[in-house]
């Protein structure tokens, strides 16, 4: 076992806009600890952390990557994670396996798109939160008006625990010290304030405070996690960490004030639709929140936030729902790419195995189990390109590449289009799938052709009708006869799951024995579509009647029957078709807000909100179709000089204006059916 325990760890996750310093942080935490002997740059490409050659080029991280250090007998677990918005599904994946969120923001740049969002993200998912202001010695900084920004733009519990001073060279204990010369604000004010936010998470502390008029300060340390993790308190923290200005500081922070398994967020188990709390002693379980491959020995890791129990190297493991499981053979803690063995892994804390076939958002177990662990919500693959590879007899490398990519990744997706033969890939934006691309000519050495963005569209109905049809073959010898009559209804829009299924047949005038072959011709047009051929959604179909022959009836008949009578009564339900809706943000100078709204307007976008940003930058939020913004990364480079950004999440589906949707129903050419 460990040389610490629950209570001793600590699982924090760096989150942010790209460019705060996220990386950087954790290269200064490695250093003072001891843990490397050299500071680690990423502008420098001697990054402890962003190893990967696409991450040193890019000068940015791409994955999240997991660290831990030791400070004042804490074991302190840490995932840095990505900041650019394409990467924001690993950034959201971590939060899964800590209890406190460290927003990290640019001391220079403010709070920008991605700041925002991994705060919301934080906060809806019941974490605590803690916001580090970094590169304070960037030119021009009024860490004042920053601050103010970050108490209005993001709530009033936010508090400074620290101060800079002497021009951003050190800072100020506020916590500590009632006194002192800062750059800006009052030692003493910001010490009572400390004091008040901290007395709120407890109601006899806060009693005593009313009463007494003040609290010891071995009492407001003791209650500092709890109030963290209650968000009675926002903790800001000061720091450069090229210059080694905030570090330790920040340690002692992490250490005293970040809430433990034990005092953070508490996991369920949902079993049978009924939640219960994950037992700290008993069976191992856990959740896997990351995965990677090893590009040198090929060996897949999953990382694992142990939740439960304890679990050693020659113990079973097994995913939700398994009967049968394998043993890890290792358990590792990982250091960036580094990695070393240990015994066990307890809960609370975060170790990952080798060559186990497990995906993201597994829960797993020591013993069969068939509970889950929520996770929490990824992006969806929005941003979709077509490929096909350059070279001749590349096919099947291109096969092992994206297996490769859908296996470690859960925001990319891959699927082979029926109607036109493609392969179609799917990621978060077009950065995304660039980085993805790129890997795949470095990795696999397959190079590859693009075609334009494939927007998802999707059909659906909006009446009830019936459909029906008779499929009847005969080639001398056996036949093939099937007869389905069905009905079908619309569902509400963004049903889950997509389709309903009803088998309402008396008599036996189907036998039961062919259910299956109709449902699997229904969901096969589902997924070929009647009109556009895009997937059909939110309906209901009931099979209410049929025949079948003794001899001639088989399963590939009731198929084909099955598929054409819904396409029968999809095409009588006045079919429509439906377009993805994504919610926008925008950063731009306040300067061109005016050339952007108008431009989004011409785009059928509709305006949902604006708020200031510090650098004179405006936020711009709308709701806009997907297909109106494939191109906008070019559009607005140019509007804004470069200068602006965006970010894009999916909202919805609604219908696709008539005019429109004649154009995109004229351009699908179905393809003739080897069954009809």
């Amino acid at each position: 076992m460990p040389g610490y325990t629950i209570n001793d760890i600590r699982n924090i996750a760096f989150v942010g806009h790209g460019g705060a310093g996220k990386t950087s942080l954790c290269e200064a935490l490695l250093h003072v600890t001891g843990v490397t002997n050299r500071l680690g740059s990423v502008m420098d490409k001697t990054s402890h952390l962003d190893t990967d050659e696409e991450e040193k080029e890019r000068g940015c991280s791409i994955e999240s990557h997991v660290l831990n250090v030791t400070h004042n007998d804490r074991h302190i677990n840490i995932v840095d994670t990505p900041g650019a918005p394409d990467f924001i599904g690993p950034a959201i994946a971590s939060l899964a396996a800590v209890e406190t969120a460290v927003v990290v923001v640019h001391a220079g740049a403010g709070i920008e798109v991605n700041t925002r969002r991994m705060r919301d993200q934080a906060k809806n998912h019941g974490l605590a939160r803690a916001i580090v202001v970094n590169r304070i010695d960037a030119d021009n900084v009024r860490l004042d008006e920053l601050l103010k920004s970050l108490q209005e733009g993001f709530c009033a519990e936010v508090t400074p625990i620290n101060l800079p001073a002497d021009g951003g060279k050190s800072v100020v204990d506020c916590l500590a010290n009632e006194a002192g010369d800062t750059d800006f604000a009052s030692v003493a004010e910001v010490h009572t304030n400390i004091v008040e936010r901290v007395v709120e998470c407890d109601d006899d502390l806060m009693n005593k405070y009313l009463e007494e008029g003040e609290v010891s300060a071995d009492e407001v340390k003791k209650h500092l996690a709890k109030a963290v993790a209650k968000g009675t308190i926002v903790p800001v923290l000061f720091t450069n960490a090229r210059g080694n200005v905030g570090i330790k500081e920040l340690l002692d922070f992490i250490a005293l004030g970040c809430p433990s398994p034990v005092v953070g967020k508490q996991r369920v188990l949902v079993m049978a639709g009924e939640e219960k709390p994950v037992a700290a002693e008993g069976p191992f379980c856990g959740l896997v929140f990351r995965l990677a491959v090893d590009n040198k020995s090929n060996l897949k890791y999953s990382f694992i936030r142990g939740l439960g129990g304890s679990l050693k190297s020659d113990a079973s493991l097994m995913a939700s729902g398994e009967r049968k499981g394998a043993r890890p053979g290792h358990l590792l803690k990982f250091q960036g790419n580094d990695h070393k063995d240990v015994d066990a892994g307890i809960a609370g804390d975060i170790f990952a195995v080798a060559k186990m076939d497990l995906h993201c958002g597994d829960t797993v177990f020591s013993e069969s189990n068939d509970g889950k662990i929520p996770m929490i919500k990824l992006p969806m693959p929005m941003f979709s390109l077509a490929v096909e590879p350059k070279n001749r007899g590349d096919e099947a490398k291109i096969g092992d590449a994206v297996r490769r990519f859908t296996d470690i990744d859960p925001c990319f997706k891959t699927m082979h289009d029926a109607q036109t033969h493609e392969l179609v890939i799917s990621g978060v934006g077009d950065l995304h799938l660039r980085v993805i691309l790129s890997k795949m000519l470095r990795q696999f050495k397959v190079d590859v052709s693009t075609k334009p963005p494939k927007i998802p569209y999707r059909e659906t109905i909006t009446s009830k009708a019936e459909g029906h049809y008779r499929h009847k073959k005969q080639t001398g010898g056996a036949g093939q006869f099937g007869e389905v009559y069905l009905r079908i209804e619309p569902l509400e829009r963004g049903s889950d799951p997509t389709m309903e299924w009803g088998w309402d047949i008396f008599g036996g005038s189907i036998p039961g024995q062919f259910e299956g072959a109709i449902k699997k011709g229904v969901v096969e047009l589902i997924g070929q579509g009647a009109i556009a051929g895009f997937p059909i959604q939110d309906v209901k179909v009931s099979v209410y009647d049929g025949k079948h022959h003794p001899v001639d009836s088989k399963e590939v008949a009731f198929k084909t029957a099955g598929k054409y009578a819904f396409r029968d009564a999809v095409q009588k339900a006045k079919p429509v078709l439906l377009e993805p809706i994504v919610d926008i943000e925008v950063t731009v100078p306040s300067e061109n807000v005016g050339d952007i709204t108008g431009d989004l307007a011409q785009r059928r976008g509709r305006p949902s909100g604006q708020d200031m940003l510090a650098g004179n930058l405006t936020l711009i939020k709308a709701q806009v179709p997907l297909a109106k913004v494939a191109d906008y990364h070019s559009r607005l480079s140019s509007i804004t000089g470069g200068k602006g950004s965006y970010a894009l999440e999916l909202s919805h589906y609604e219908q696709v204006p008539s005019n429109e949707a004649q154009q995109i129903i004229a351009q699908h050419k179905p393809k003739k059916a080897d069954d009809e």
